[in-house]
């Protein structure tokens, strides 16, 4: 029975460790399911006035004026066309707001070579889309190139800049919407939803317990049958 006493605590303090990391990861489930609920609700109500300072994700309606010739590009996405694969960007214009500084736009996809010339709303136009707070650069974001005004990181105080607009909304407007008849700029369908693999994880974590308790009670019935 000594020499099962170290393993057994080695093998206690292991379970605890597993059972607890499980059990941290269904806690977290939850969690998840409760934010794409929120998602959930969030996108099927209907867009509410844009404020001075919205949380991330929210739905809004926002009237103004596209600045089609102060345009910039965000990140690099290859689409599925008729005639193959065709790299494009996301188009980024800012919307002129009386009263307000102006908004950076993500209006949607677009092909990095448009056979035709990108269609503009004329005059002031209402945009529906979510809020998605100003972002920093990653250690592995590529470079941004202001002076193309090409961008791959949403960072809107710095595409501003590039724009010539020193006072911007700390936020970008991503645009949603159905496809247009022009195809493009192709705005987003839905509010974007975190994954959740809690569960896959939370088995992972339970199923290594197990497979703990059962290797320790095959060793300690070898044990005691020497």
């Amino acid at each position: 029975m000594r020499r099962l006493l170290g393993p057994g605590l080695i093998a206690l303090a292991m379970l605890a460790i597993l059972i607890g990391l499980g059990t941290w990861q269904i806690y977290r489930l939850h969690w998840k399911e409760g934010i794409l609920a929120q998602i959930a609700r969030a996108e099927a109500a209907p867009p509410v006035p844009l404020h001075g300072d919205p949380t991330p994700f929210t739905k809004v309606a926002v009237t103004g004026r596209l600045r089609a010739d102060l345009s910039a590009s965000y990140g690099d996405d290859v689409r599925d066309m008729p005639a193959g694969p065709v790299m494009g960007s996301f188009l980024i214009q800012p919307l002129e707001r009386p009263g307000h500084p102006p908004l950076l736009v993500d209006l949607g996809w677009v092909p990095q070579h448009p056979p035709a010339p990108i269609a503009q709303p004329p005059g002031e136009t209402t945009i529906v889309g979510f809020v998605h707070q100003g972002e920093k650069p990653g250690f592995f974001a590529a470079g941004d190139d202001p002076a193309a005004r090409a961008f791959y990181t949403l960072d809107p105080q710095k595409i501003g800049a590039s724009l010539g607009l020193p006072h911007v909304a700390p936020f970008i407007l991503v645009a949603m919407g159905p496809a247009p008849p022009q195809r493009w700029p192709d705005p987003a369908r839905h509010l974007p939803r975190p994954p959740n693999n809690h569960l896959n994880y939370a088995i992972t974590w339970y199923s290594l317990a197990i497979t703990l308790v059962v290797m320790f009670v095959i060793r300690a019935r070898k044990a005691l049958r020497e």
